[in-house]
């Protein structure tokens, strides 16, 4: 390691760290602001995580990115280390041991049916008359038996199977007990107990910061903000003064977690809870969430607003090995029309992001029977994805498999440029607490796109959508008027387009704007962090 890897940046504004609990390819809000921080002096080291595999590096800009393998022991659960006397009590341990005693009784009912054969066909092969006489009696007891034995063995095996998937959902009563109890003795110090997981990421990250020395951490999310909290208390322990900064993308208690048991939105609360008082800062991505913050944390300070905006189309950057040719010119932008296999006059409708059942997908296969010659692209992390591939297997059976495409992320500075062959980009997401505070990053790329929008009633985007004109507004999760929306902007939409000629509108939402905002952010901290040293 090197004196600047060792020992902070001696020579621009500071060494920032930042923290993200993903692979960062995908996540365009952190590569740009690791990208436009170090763009603007500062020191970056962007560390993320990989769930498989060996851990690598690479420079976004000038700053640089680490994923880190994380190790996960602490994520298996209870029913995944212990046996369940109260869940299931004729289960077997958690291991090897039912798996061994199913083919064991296998082998069993196998060989006496073998030797009761061999009685019948090669009796002197078995032995002599007096032994075939004792074995023809063990046979009589060993073939009732070894059936009940398997039969037994088979009824364990499956409440081990039982057991083992109960206590990996975590949603019966023993559970919601267990996270009250925990909850009411420990309070926000829960999540030791109910999820024990966020360790992993703490004994991944927190040798790395520590050797980086940062002046700032910046943890992206709630994951993070405990690995940066804790990174901080040893830093001033050990007489060095770090700021924290925490980024928080969401709300907590409104997420609806992939892993939905009862111990995931308690334990990371908790989690949450006990570290916010740490950070020196917040940033979050709208007014609406950064009141629900400043309630639930009864923070000081009202969060730095950072939206979730696009790079300015043509000025965007990318990392060494990512943004050009090997002569250095700029990596040909994919064309969105070709991928789908459409021409420039068929209507095409598109949705950029995160897939899920709560971000309208479906509603929006279940229109194209109401969208006569309409193709719509969904431009998802992963094609293949499981349940892409059932939205795509849904089209068929309605009938309209070759006018639904799904083609995967372009890098984040080409995502306008690439959005902008469609005729209109389309958020149908449902009512959810996350999915009412903010403008997502989705609506910023399509607008910068040019593209006309319809987007469900959702309190923020559909306020911002009525009141520029520039798209129209459905009720959630109602095909028909999601079928209707796109209609009606298709068939006339050059005075949605034309909302973006408005002054200024644009301007204020690229990222550009925003980095300026987080380069402001940092520069304070680390000036209040010199006034506060002690002279030497």
């Amino acid at each position: 390691m090197d004196t600047q890897s060792a020992g902070g940046d001696m020579t621009g504004k500071g060494r920032v760290v930042m923290l993200v609990d993903n692979k960062v390819d995908g996540d365009s809000r952190v590569q740009k602001a690791a990208e436009s921080a170090a763009a603007a002096g500062w020191d970056v080291t962007l560390l993320g995580l990989v769930r498989t595999g060996k851990g690598r590096e690479w420079r976004l800009g000038d700053a640089e990115v680490r994923l880190l393998p994380l190790k996960a022991p602490l994520a298996k659960r209870h029913a995944e280390r212990h046996r369940s006397l109260l869940r299931r009590p004729l289960a077997y341990p958690p291991g090897p041991i039912a798996a061994y005693r199913r083919q064991w009784a296998k082998a069993w009912r196998a060989d006496v049916a073998t030797r009761r054969a061999a009685l019948k066909v090669a009796p002197a092969a078995v032995g002599t008359p007096l032994f075939r006489r004792v074995e023809g009696v063990r046979l009589k007891v060993a073939g009732p038996v070894s059936n009940i034995v398997q039969r037994w063995v088979g009824l364990r095996s499956r409440h081990s199977t039982a057991a083992q998937q109960a206590g990996r959902r975590l949603r019966g009563p023993l559970d919601r007990l267990f996270t009250a109890s925990w909850t009411a003795v420990k309070g926000r110090r829960a999540w030791r107990r109910l999820e024990p997981a966020l360790w992993d990421y703490e004994l991944t990250y927190g040798p790395e910061i520590d050797a980086l020395r940062p002046d700032v951490i910046h943890a992206n999310d709630f994951r993070m903000l405990g690995v940066g909290a804790r990174a901080t208390v040893r830093a001033r322990a050990a007489g060095r003064s770090v700021k924290l900064v925490w980024d928080a993308h969401e709300f907590l208690p409104g997420v609806r977690p992939w892993e939905d048991n009862a111990h995931w939105i308690p334990g990371n609360t908790a989690h949450e809870s006990e570290y916010a008082p740490y950070a020196d800062a917040v940033v979050t991505v709208s007014e609406g969430l950064a009141d629900l913050l400043m309630e639930r944390h009864g923070l000081t300070q009202r969060p730095t607003v950072v939206l979730n905006a696009p790079d300015r189309p043509g000025e965007g950057g990318g990392g060494a090995g990512d943004a050009g040719d090997a002569d250095g010119e700029p990596e040909p932008v994919p064309d969105l029309r070709e991928l789908c296999g459409v021409g420039p006059d068929v209507p095409l409708i598109v949705y950029s992001g995160s897939p899920g059942p709560q971000r309208g997908l479906g509603d929006l296969v279940e229109t194209l029977p109401r969208l006569d010659g309409v193709h719509i692209a969904f431009v998802v992390p992963n094609p293949s994805a499981a349940y892409i591939q059932s939205l795509l297997a849904r089209a068929e059976e309605l009938g309209a498999g070759d006018r639904l495409h799904a083609v995967p992320y372009v890098p984040h500075w080409q995502v306008v440029r690439f959005l902008s062959a469609a005729d209109a980009g389309c958020i149908p997401i449902h009512h959810w607490p996350n999915h009412e505070i903010a403008l997502i990053t989705k609506f910023f790329e399509y607008s910068h796109a040019r593209l006309p929008l319809v987007v469900s009633d959702v309190k923020t985007m559909s306020e911002v959508t009525r009141s520029t004109g520039q798209g129209e507004v459905f009720t959630a999760q109602d095909i028909d008027g999601l079928a209707r929306a796109i209609k009606q902007v298709l068939a006339d939409p050059e005075p949605y387009r034309a909302v973006y000629d408005k002054p200024g509108l644009l301007d204020a939402w690229t990222w550009e704007a925003q980095a300026e905002v987080l380069d402001e952010l940092y520069s304070t901290l680390v000036t209040d962090r010199k006034k506060s040293e002690p002279r030497p």
